[in-house]
């Protein structure tokens, strides 16, 4: 019999948990189970795998992720909701890099996956961003490959320490964004 109060929700958001406190190419269902007070055989009622957890961590990342930017940008455009955006992201992936982590590397299934519907949810706020910039519609999703990239790039190697000249990260995050929005401003619509 399950536990009470144990699901698969709850499962998840511990794997979460500890995937941003140790990493998680480290995180086992062992720990899991250690964190939630049960034995590991216990997971396995509400868990199918340690890659079905690792899926669904990547799809809860995805999703909190994109609703940290679509709340960030509701009621600005352009530069503005650019920024907010950029900044939503840095701030989850700093706030959570074990859980961001698990985001990639993942092969979808079909349009029916877990993963696919949580990462359509991510990157839908970016996509509201670039409806504010003059971009013809094939250039779409090049558009939103170099903001997750160029947004990703940063916050990920942020996350992982690697900025340790001393001129301020702040201002180096707002260079940046200042340098993509005058690209898209760039980019003619065809």
């Amino acid at each position: 019999m399950p536990r009470a109060g144990l699901d698969t929700a709850a499962v998840v958001a511990a794997g979460a948990d500890v995937a941003d406190e140790i990493g998680f190419s480290a995180l086992t269902m062992g720990q899991v189970a250690e964190r939630l007070g049960v034995r590991t055989p216990s997971l396995y009622k509400h868990i199918a795998s340690q890659e079905d957890l690792n899926r669904r961590i990547a799809a809860l990342a995805m999703g909190e992720a994109g609703d940290a930017i679509g709340a960030a940008i509701q009621g600005r455009a352009g530069r503005d909701a650019l920024r907010a955006a950029a900044r939503a992201l840095r701030a989850y992936v700093l706030a959570h890099p074990g859980r961001y982590a698990a985001t990639l590397g993942f092969q979808l299934t079909g349009p029916d996956d877990l993963l696919a519907l949580a990462a359509a949810r991510s990157l839908a706020p970016f996509t509201a961003v670039l409806r504010s910039y003059d971009l013809a519609p094939a250039d779409t999703t090049h558009a939103l490959r170099a903001l997750r990239s160029i947004f990703h790039g940063f916050a990920t190697i942020e996350a992982g320490g690697g900025f340790q000249w001393s001129t301020d990260t702040d201002d180096s995050f707002e260079w940046l964004v200042d340098l993509v929005d005058l690209g898209l401003r760039a980019k003619p619509a065809e």
